[in-house]
């Protein structure tokens, strides 16, 4: 990390703070989050930071599954949470959530890693609804398969991986939907008008108001 900030430094002449925390750990994920409470001079948080589990759910590990929970959902829960009262009482800045396209897709199989991904999406949303209005941005992005370290640390085989979108294709396609202020990228989609059908169809089954069971359930009486 020392190495790609001097890299940064000297490149863009930008000031970089490097900051090591393992964000499964209370203590060390504390003191990313009151950096983050008391820094003025961050306005965007990226919660980027995530990992996999190889195997079936019945056999990962709990342990395993239960480290997996804590970096994909509480970590960038708690982030959020320390810099968001401060952005809105500022009346602007952004939080960028990494999530992935398998938290849309039970089945791709990654169980509980799709799973923490599903909470990310809804986040991510529910923050951009209560925030869009005092000023602060929020954004999903949901990525498919990238060529990252992630495979390798979920005891993938690299070498038998088929082809993945590079991660610097990503970050421009993510950094494009910032620029479009999209509350959710989805980099591999072609059709933008997918989403947009996949969100009116779920929208037509709100508000889930019914004080009775539905007649096809009540049939059954």
């Amino acid at each position: 990390m020392e190495t790609l900030a001097a890299k940064l430094r000297d490149a863009f002449g930008v000031k970089i703070d490097v900051l090591k925390a393992d964000l499964t750990d209370a203590d060390e994920l504390a003191q990313v989050e009151a950096r983050l409470r008391d820094d003025n001079r961050i306005g965007v948080l990226v919660n980027n930071a995530g990992a996999s589990v190889g195997g079936s759910f019945i056999e990962q590990p709990i342990d395993d599954v239960a480290r997996l929970v804590a970096l994909n959902t509480t970590a960038p829960l708690r982030l959020a949470s320390a810099v968001a009262p401060r952005l809105a009482a500022a009346g602007e800045g952004a939080i960028i959530n990494i999530g992935s396209v398998v938290g849309l897709a039970p089945e791709f199989g990654m169980t509980v890693y799709g799973a923490t991904k599903a909470f990310i999406l809804f986040l991510s949303q529910s923050l951009a609804l209560e925030l869009a209005p005092k000023g602060v941005y929020v954004q999903a992005v949901l990525p498919a398969a990238t060529r990252t370290e992630i495979w390798e640390r979920a005891g993938a085989d690299v070498s038998a991986l088929p082809a993945m979108m590079d991660v610097n294709d990503l970050v421009d396609a993510a950094l494009v939907g910032f620029d479009r202020r999209e509350n959710v990228t989805i980099p591999p989609l072609q059709d933008a008008a997918q989403w947009e059908a996949f969100q009116s169809a779920r929208q037509i089954m709100l508000p889930f108001s019914e004080t009775q069971p539905a007649a096809r359930y009540r049939a059954a009486f």
